[in-house]
């Protein structure tokens, strides 16, 4: 995170334009589209954090983003001359359906140009609002740029995304809204950061009105656009922007909006994908709503703010900018979210290649439950797994742990801060099997309950050896374990026996054909 305390001075500032926007705000035109979005209590978030939590629910608004009010107060900024041509833009998310929302509200033509590789979900939802979709292009840059040339032949009129000042204003209402639905103390607003417009309008009028309030931004660690621009004191441009949190995947800020942020912001707070997905989590769980990687960053920087400082008893308000998330990442982000939280180490864990290893090395990890385990057998004498275990008390549980397996002559590599370990190789261990004899494969489904796993590899004892093995904790009631055994055929009665008194529901997959191409 860094503090910004080098200020422009007041004739670099111009403050008369300050004051402009203060009014600019107070007679934007956005409640034709937008809702007065509520400001609601995190009362687990609040519980946890020892703070007032507070989420403005910009999540809640008719496209599910703050974007339809820059759009639409923009557009009803314009003459009626440049109405009658038309409206244009070019963007592959939230603007989109805001310009075409607001388009339909005033009933003029507008023309979205996405990239061609624009998900379906989001051209459709363009569509259903009125919107004209013209797919350009494979990236954003090439549709601005046929978006550009259309606007230049057919005369319409250009709605920025965040760069004009009708469009920082309409944004700028959410801050109207949360000063006035909380005129007590209110210590900090965290503030998602793009392109800067929604920081750009809440900044001006907080600091206007309340300048005792810290603005806070927050970003990705991979898309640090305003840390980096206040700590260089001047814009940049980066080189390249991570892709998680999408909707705040800009590689600069806009001219206007830098000009404010660099005299209003009081710090920016980094965060990564593992705290973002954290705080998609912790949203659900107060709220039962699902946003976007972005519409989570307030949440995520509001946490890392409390641990960082020790803040203790303050009014903490977050802005869930918005919820328009694929459902295929879900699967993702609740993966994630247990790392974010602290509540998961994931190690990678060298252990014997002797039948009993298993059932050792889960007493080494004691009472603690595990969330995953992968292995396929690869070398007769070393084992190596990926485990992942719960964790009670965070990170120092995680030190603890590592070091409790140290002393007890296991290798150890900490693979929890280790993205292409979380990301990919969790999901390629494995492959075909060598020098596996005799092997047969099971499914297996028992209570997910602290000790299953370890009642399961107790009973399994010494006799067989185990050659593959993955669990996933999912959170379901029941575990769902596949294992590989090395059974001689002279012994598959006395297998079948262990089985039957095992008490949990197996399936034999031995004669899958997935098994045969990639496993056995």
């Amino acid at each position: 995170m860094f503090p910004y305390t080098e200020r422009p001075t007041q004739s670099e500032e111009q403050e008369p334009m300050s004051r402009s926007y203060l009014e600019r705000i107070l007679t934007a035109r956005v409640y034709d589209v937008a809702i007065q979005s509520p400001l609601d209590p995190a009362p687990n978030l609040s519980a946890r954090l020892d703070n007032r939590v507070l989420l403005k629910r910009e999540d809640l608004q008719p496209v599910f983003s703050f974007k339809l009010r820059g759009a639409y107060n923009k557009i009803s900024s314009l003459p009626e001359e440049a109405r009658t041509r038309g409206v244009i833009c070019a963007s592959a998310g939230n603007h989109a359906q805001g310009v075409a929302l607001a388009a339909r509200q005033m009933g003029i033509k507008a023309v979205i140009v996405m990239p061609r590789t624009t998900p379906q979900i989001k051209v459709q939802a363009v569509r259903r609002l009125g919107g004209r979709v013209v797919l350009h292009g494979d990236g954003y840059d090439e549709a601005a740029a046929h978006a550009a040339k259309l606007m230049e032949e057919r005369g319409m009129s250009w709605v920025p995304p965040y760069d004009d000042p009708d469009v920082i204003a309409g944004q700028g209402t959410v801050a109207m809204e949360i000063l006035q639905q909380h005129p007590d103390p209110i210590d900090a607003i965290f503030v998602a950061v793009g392109g800067g417009g929604l920081m750009a309008g809440v900044a001006s009028y907080v600091k206007h009105l309340r300048p005792d309030i810290r603005v806070i931004g927050v970003e990705p660690e991979d898309a640090p656009t305003l840390y980096e621009s206040l700590r260089r004191n001047k814009r940049v441009q980066l080189e390249q922007v991570g892709l998680f949190a999408d909707g705040v995947a800009v590689r600069q800020l806009g001219k206007e909006p830098w000009r404010i942020c660099r005299q209003h912001v009081d710090e920016v707070v980094l965060v990564n994908t593992d705290e973002i997905c954290a705080g998609i989590r912790d949203i659900f769980d107060d709220t039962r709503s699902i946003v976007e990687p972005a519409g989570a960053l307030g949440v995520a920087g509001i946490k890392k703010y409390v641990e960082r400082g020790g803040v203790s008893g303050q009014t903490l308000v977050s802005i869930n900018c918005g919820a328009n998330m694929n459902f295929s990442r879900l699967g993702h982000v609740a993966e994630r979210s247990e790392v974010g939280e602290h509540r998961e180490a994931v190690l990678a864990v060298t252990i014997p290649e002797r039948p009993g290893s298993f059932r050792q090395f889960c007493q080494a990890i004691g009472q603690r439950g595990i969330t995953e385990f992968n292995y396929r057998f690869a070398d007769p004498s070393q084992a190596h797994v990926f485990v992942g275990v719960q964790l009670n008390d965070g990170l120092e549980e995680r030190d603890k742990l590592v070091a409790s397996l140290i002393e007890q002559d296991y290798p150890v590599l900490d693979l929890t801060n280790n993205d292409l370990a979380k990301t990919h190789v969790r999901h390629m261990v494995g492959g075909h099997g060598h020098m596996v004899e005799n092997e047969l494969l099971y499914r297996f489904e028992f209570p997910e309950r602290p000790g299953a796993l370890l009642k399961f590899l107790t009973r399994l004892g010494k006799r067989f050896n185990i050659s593959l093995f993955h669990y996933r904790n999912h959170g379901a009631a029941y575990g769902r374990v596949l294992v590989g055994v090395q059974v001689p055929p002279a012994q598959r009665g006395t297998f079948l026996e262990f089985l039957d008194k095992l008490d949990y529901r197996y399936h034999e997959e031995t004669a899958n054909p997935v098994y045969g191409l990639f496993l056995s």
